[in-house]
């Protein structure tokens, strides 16, 4: 009898919003559509909540930390004892409780999201956040340094993980994000998603979508807005997300005099974002450091709405077929150029069939077959599907 793969993510999408919460979500899915065997843990599901492949749950969704990673080292256990063909955690915090019981016949893959620690310290600062910084960094290096395998999202993050990790670059695969393309092909024309919005009708839209934090350009996204609207005379940058940082962005576009300029969406449920990003003449990705794919670049593109995105991380990766859409520098100056010339001059731009035909490469039609060939290669045996 086959043995399932064993998947370890963090928070359940829709409870929380983000790059690995959506790719977790979408590798289940694409799992199960594919009649792998597999079956996961997340640190919570609300009363009736299931998922595409079984789940389980570390704790409740108010316990504190230690509660969550007892709560993955007993589910973890469980899973070795009735037989796993891998484990394959995408957080390295809720690996690290039972790394010392995986079975020594189990292959460890590893998904790299991102440097948890790193993350940590451009975020915030202070005495205590360099102190947690320095013991993620410590629980990060402890599970990568027993991964049978690695997968990165990027080149650029498969040499952080080999530079800054120290992991052996042959141990390190580079599989791009996996998207699922269905709901965002199915987005709206423009007209009819601003209709149904409310958006208006005689402004240049530009969304953004991003989580409030220093490191995801926000400050510059609106430094540039500031440039672009003495060119672009109606434009209007929406910005939806949430986070740390809201109310100092808010206070800077209010400093700036921008109030008609930008405006904050808060927080846009994940299934309402196809028809945001349809309902935009263009979506910027403004990142400055730490960006290992952008999972956002592919959704827009997906809805038919070309993406500029600033040379950051993994982004130039996701955009080699369309150069065009990067900005020189990450930078207020060039995103502002950039922004320019794409609204001035619509026709440069991809269309919407060519937007939307780019964005087929990140679909998981095409990207779980390279993830099952890694598993593979490491010598889990999960099935026939490909």
């Amino acid at each position: 009898m086959t043995r399932p793969a064993f998947l370890i993510g963090s928070e359940w999408l829709p409870n929380r919003a983000g790059g690995l919460n959506r790719y977790f979500h979408g590798l289940c899915e694409a799992l199960a559509a594919r009649e792998v065997p597999a079956h996961g843990l997340v640190t919570y599901l609300h009363k009736d909540q299931c998922g595409p492949i079984p789940l389980r749950c570390m704790a409740g969704d108010d316990a504190g930390l230690l509660s969550r990673l007892g709560g993955a080292r007993t589910v973890a256990r469980d899973a070795f004892e009735q037989g796993v063909a891998l484990a394959n955690p995408h957080f390295a915090l809720y690996a690290w409780p039972w790394l010392r019981e995986l079975p020594h016949d189990v292959p460890l893959i590893v998904n790299f999201h991102g440097p948890w620690a790193d993350e940590m310290a451009a975020e915030h600062r202070g005495v205590r956040v360099r102190l947690k910084a320095a013991a993620a960094r410590a629980i990060e290096r402890r599970v990568y340094a027993q991964a049978t395998r690695c997968i990165a999202l990027s080149k650029a993050f498969a040499d952080v993980l080999s530079g800054r990790y120290e992991v052996p670059r042959g141990r390190v695969a580079v599989v791009p994000g996996g998207v699922q393309l269905e709901r965002f092909l199915s987005a709206p024309a423009r007209q009819d998603a601003r209709t149904r919005l409310g958006w208006p009708d005689d402004r240049y839209i530009v969304l953004c979508v991003r989580r409030l934090a220093r490191r995801m350009g926000i400050d510059v996204l609106i430094e540039a807005a500031a440039r672009a609207r003495t060119v672009i005379r109606n434009l209007l940058v929406l910005i939806a997300g949430t986070g740390h940082a809201s109310e100092i962005l808010k206070s800077q576009v209010a400093r700036a005099g921008l109030d008609d300029t930008v405006r904050f969406l808060g927080f846009v449920p994940d299934a309402d974002l196809p028809m945001a990003y349809a309902a935009s003449d263009l979506t910027v990705v403004p990142s400055v450091a730490l960006e290992g794919f952008g999972l956002v670049i592919v959704e827009s593109l997906a809805s038919g709405t070309p993406a500029i995105a600033t040379p950051v991380g993994g982004m130039p990766e996701v955009l080699c077929g369309i150069p065009d859409l990067l900005t020189e520098a990450a930078t207020s100056e060039s995103l502002a150029q950039s922004m320019c010339r794409a609204l001035a001059c619509p026709g440069s731009l991809p269309s919407t069939d060519e937007c939307r035909r780019y964005a087929a490469r990140f679909g998981w039609d095409a990207v779980l077959p390279e993830i099952l060939g890694v598993w593979r290669e490491s010598g889990a045996v999960i099935g026939s599907a490909s």
